[in-house]
């Protein structure tokens, strides 16, 4: 009976033993993917978008274990029914500055695209202690004062106001009968609207993603004088060979650098 009990003993110890040894081991590891560090993007769209146009972007970056918040700026997106004539570029700025503030983000990868530039900037002078870095991917970079129509290359503005009608830019290809998800129209006054910058250039480090068509030359793209913008304010400017909208025409090639530069 002593060697009996014996053994039931050791045997038992020994399963306690691994039991113990079993749950250390499997703390350590969710301990270890708890403290994982996950960074924090923000994604503005462009014009006539909505955060739909970065879906694929926005799965290929949270693979990588990263957040990323994607808001639909107002009267565009799924937010299209908030469209009016009175929605402007501080309607905009607004909206993803209290997405910061009610969501608690800090340490914030904030990315512009094209007309998504305006608005970063406008962020970024309003809550720059929430930023750890912008990125403007072919996309405006304005200085105080500035609106989008005065910061188009020559002909430009013509081209956009070719396209208003009753207080809105409407773009040819933003078809009433198409099918979301889809570009909408946008408010005039989201072009018009100067930017107001009270605290200059922000004191944040930059980065600028100029895409370029193949086979033309940089200083021909649309955002190049943007880019020798960024340059001179001491930004990290990169040439990406690709359209304009990168996010569909080759996201994978654009994750592998907004994730490299961080």
């Amino acid at each position: 009976m002593t060697f009996l009990r014996l053994r039931t003993s050791l045997a038992a110890g020994i399963l306690v033993a691994l039991a113990a040894t079993f749950f250390l081991v499997s703390s350590g590891h969710a301990q270890k993917k708890q403290t994982r560090p996950q960074t924090v993007y923000v994604i503005v769209h462009g014009a006539w978008g909505g955060s739909w146009a970065f879906k694929k972007v926005d799965s290929l970056i949270t693979a990588q274990g990263n957040l990323v918040y994607r808001p639909s700026l107002t009267g565009q997106g799924e937010r299209v029914h908030l469209a009016t004539t009175d929605v402007g570029l501080s309607t905009h700025i607004d909206d993803v500055v209290n997405m910061i503030l009610f969501e608690d983000l800090h340490d914030i990868i904030l990315i512009g695209h094209s007309y998504g530039g305006m608005v970063i900037t406008g962020v970024a002078d309003r809550v720059p202690d929430r930023i750890r870095r912008l990125i403007y991917l072919d996309a405006l970079l304005p200085v105080d004062g500035e609106n989008v129509m005065a910061m188009q290359p020559p002909g430009g503005d013509e081209w956009l106001k070719s396209m208003t009608k009753d207080g809105f830019i409407i773009p040819p290809w933003a078809k009433a009968d198409q099918k979301p998800p889809k570009d909408v129209p946008q408010s005039l006054k989201t072009f018009t609207e100067p930017i107001a910058l009270k605290n200059g250039p922000a004191k944040i480090p930059g980065t600028y993603i100029l895409t370029v068509d193949p086979g033309k030359k940089p200083e021909d793209d649309t955002f190049f004088s943007s880019s020798k913008r960024a340059k001179e304010r001491g930004y990290n400017v990169m040439t990406m060979s690709a359209d304009h909208n990168p996010q569909w025409s080759a996201p994978k090639e654009l994750v592998a650098l907004l994730l490299k530069d961080k």
